[in-house]
């Protein structure tokens, strides 16, 4: 299974509005190349619907050589030309944010995890509400923790939990490199100087 992550970096707001509109045009596409994306976790930004970050899962790729070249051609800087919708009269124009590909392995089993189930919270209708096919899932060696509940089977969301547990220990390993903080500023200066694998441009973020 592929993971992908769409991040805004240290990037402004402009950045995070990339970031969701570039989210609505994968998920687009994806529908025309047969495959199936779902959102693992977000980040949101501080204006409504736009994203520090996006984690997805991509299932259905069967192996598939064109559908593996549609999501490498994402893969990298991406590049949206716009007014700021946010700042009148501002001199910038060029927004820049990435998406990285990793593929999911299955080297984080139920051996290392304890999974606990708990009752979903929050809406979601009278099946979120009144069972326990929620699950809450920690790494025993670090102690890193997650709750998912946004499927409707506890197998499902199992799954989800051992998928984030695997990105959240890849995260924390490369924080040993660098502080988060130093390594999201590095981030967006290369996503800046590099070359964009695609450019966007306009209101309606169209291909270029």
């Amino acid at each position: 299974m592929l993971l992908i992550q769409l991040s805004a970096g240290q990037g402004p707001d402009e950045c995070c509005l990339a970031v969701a509109k570039a989210l609505r045009e994968l998920q687009y596409e994806a529908k025309r190349h047969a495959c199936e994306l779902q959102i693992l976790d977000c980040e949101p930004a501080s204006r409504v619907e736009t994203f520090k970050s996006v984690l997805l899962s991509v299932d259905a790729m069967n192996g598939d050589e064109q559908q593996l070249a549609w999501l490498k051609s994402w893969e990298g800087s991406l590049q949206w030309i716009c007014e700021s919708p946010y700042r009148h009269r501002y001199h910038r124009k060029n927004w820049f944010i990435g998406l990285s590909l990793f593929r999911f392995e299955e080297n984080v089993n139920d051996h290392t995890i304890r999974f606990e189930a708990c009752r979903a919270s929050g809406p979601g209708g009278q099946h979120v509400n009144k069972t326990d096919s929620a699950v809450r899932a920690t790494h025993l060696a670090s102690g890193i923790s997650v709750k998912v509940q946004s499927e409707r089977s506890q197998f499902a969301n199992r799954k989800l939990a051992r998928l984030l547990i695997h990105q959240k220990l890849q995260v924390r390993d490369q924080e040993k490199l660098l502080k988060q903080k130093e390594q999201l500023r590095q981030q967006h200066v290369e996503l800046e100087r590099g070359r964009p694998a695609l450019v966007f441009k306009g209101p309606d973020f169209r291909r270029v």
